[in-house]
């Protein structure tokens, strides 16, 4: 990575060099044979006054592919630096989906100035997948795609390809329909390859064809990617007419999205749309405070409970010493378990009607555990506390192990289940909500069986 960022430091000074001495010729060669994504992380690094001189540099359609994978800072940046002219060059270059991505990180002033200079058709199809809901199939569908009709020719749809196919997203899946666009089936361009162009396009193509409606979640058609393997997924309405599709490049920024979302709830913070570097610090704190406040005066109920047991401290004084290992184990258990069940929720491979099956399994796997961790603190009880009555504390330490491990393994599992049933985010339930519940659990458990054992002696 160092060696990585001290190539694009050099090539930041060579390009700024030649902006010095209005060598144009020479940056062009060297911008032209970069990947669009590599040159949008080369921008990103350039300052605001080389930026747009570097831009200007760079064929349309290779601009407008640089444009797409720029932050929204640069592109805003260099929208105020267009000419009318200019804006509508990149602007006509680039896929509907991919400007509404644009147009959902602009301030309105800008987003105004963008349609303003789109033409008609284009400003039709951005309108309409932006009334979708934000997280929706609708919302990351793109609106070019390759229609054909069930009667043509495999001559006649190759005609049709090459006619209209530069401006598609994808021509390698083509989307049959009828006259009113309802979906009746599915040809790639393989198979029309290995076709004799007299065939007809209804004698070869797939009619048991997987589709998604516009309102789906976006998280559920990503998962539909990774489940079929498919390229490209048709988008229907109500009435199964073809109105888009969701590439798979799209559904890998949903993926990343919601991976990163994720990430951000199981750590307690609010999620943010802006990269760590582009955040503000007062926005990081304020992400952050609410949650840390709620999980310190949740931590006062610990606090209580140890407080009403002060008699059994006072009893047995060396018990305080072991309260962080059971709230540790507690903790790191139920997230162990959390984490497990989260990730086969957001795969399928756990759904709501496993909800007895996946406690049962956790129940077993709390018990084992449970067990050998209760072993292994008693031989360290016997090593390190030989003369504090070693079989009192690991009869105590023993039974509160198994009973927390047991505890922090089942609520692991149901309470992220149960926040997916009740229609949460099943991350919210991760570590450290859970540890702090756990931890309030715990402590409970630990006095509670040491207040027995004490009265039974």
């Amino acid at each position: 990575m160092e060696e990585e960022n001290k190539g694009i430091e050099e090539l930041i000074e060579e390009l700024q060099s030649y902006i010095r001495e209005l060598k144009f010729g020479q940056i062009k060669e060297i911008l032209v044979e970069m990947n669009p994504a590599d040159l949008a992380i080369l921008l990103g690094e350039v300052s605001d006054e080389d930026l747009p001189i570097l831009f200007r540099i760079l064929p349309k359609e290779l601009a407008a592919e640089t444009f797409v994978e720029m932050d929204g800072d640069e592109q805003e940046l260099l929208i105020s630096a267009f000419s009318d002219r200019e804006l509508w060059e990149v602007m006509d270059m680039m896929h509907v989906d991919d400007a509404v991505d644009v147009i959902e990180e602009m301030p309105a002033g800008v987003v105004k100035r963008i349609l303003r200079h789109t033409d008609p058709e284009t400003r039709k199809s951005i309108n309409e997948i932006l009334r979708y809901p934000k997280d929706s199939a609708g919302s990351i569908m793109t609106t070019e795609y390759v229609d054909l009709k069930k009667h043509m020719t495999v001559s006649e749809a190759f005609d049709r390809i090459r006619r209209i196919g530069c401006d598609k997203e994808t021509i390698y899946n083509c989307y049959v329909t009828d006259e009113n666009r309802r979906l009746q089936g599915l040809v790639t361009v393989k198979e029309l390859f290995l076709e004799n162009y007299n065939e007809t396009i209804e004698n070869i193509m797939e009619t048991n064809v997987i589709y998604t409606n516009t309102l789906d979640d976006q998280e559920d058609v990503a998962r539909m990617f990774d489940k079929y393997g498919f390229m490209a997924i048709p988008v229907v309405d109500n009435e199964k007419r073809l109105v888009g599709i969701v590439t798979f490049d799209d559904a890998m920024d949903v993926i990343r999205e919601e991976n990163t979302e994720d990430f951000s709830k199981m750590a307690a913070i609010t999620p943010s749309d802006e990269t760590y570097l582009k955040t503000p610090v007062w926005v990081h704190a304020k992400n952050r405070i609410m949650w840390l406040l709620f999980l310190m005066l949740s931590a006062t109920i610990t606090g209580s409970i140890i407080e009403h047991y002060e008699s059994a401290f006072q009893a047995i004084p060396l018990l305080v010493a072991f309260v962080p290992m059971l709230m540790g184990t507690g903790g790191n258990c139920g997230s162990q378990s959390s984490t497990m069940i989260i990730r086969g929720l957001a795969l399928g491979e756990i759904r709501f009607k496993d909800f007895f099956r996946v406690i049962y399994k956790e129940l077993r796997i709390a018990v084992i555990v449970g067990i050998l961790l209760a072993v292994a603190n008693t031989i360290r009880i016997y090593i390190m506390y030989p003369g504090e009555n070693p079989l009192f504390l690991a009869l105590i330490t023993g039974i509160s192990l198994i009973g927390t491990v047991i505890l922090a393994k089942c609520m692991g599992c149901v309470l992220p289940m149960l926040a997916k049933k009740c229609g949460l985010d099943p991350a919210l339930m991760a570590a450290p909500v859970l540890s702090t519940i756990l931890d309030t659990c715990s402590v409970t458990i630990f006095f509670n069986v040491a207040v027995w054992i004490i009265s039974i002696y």
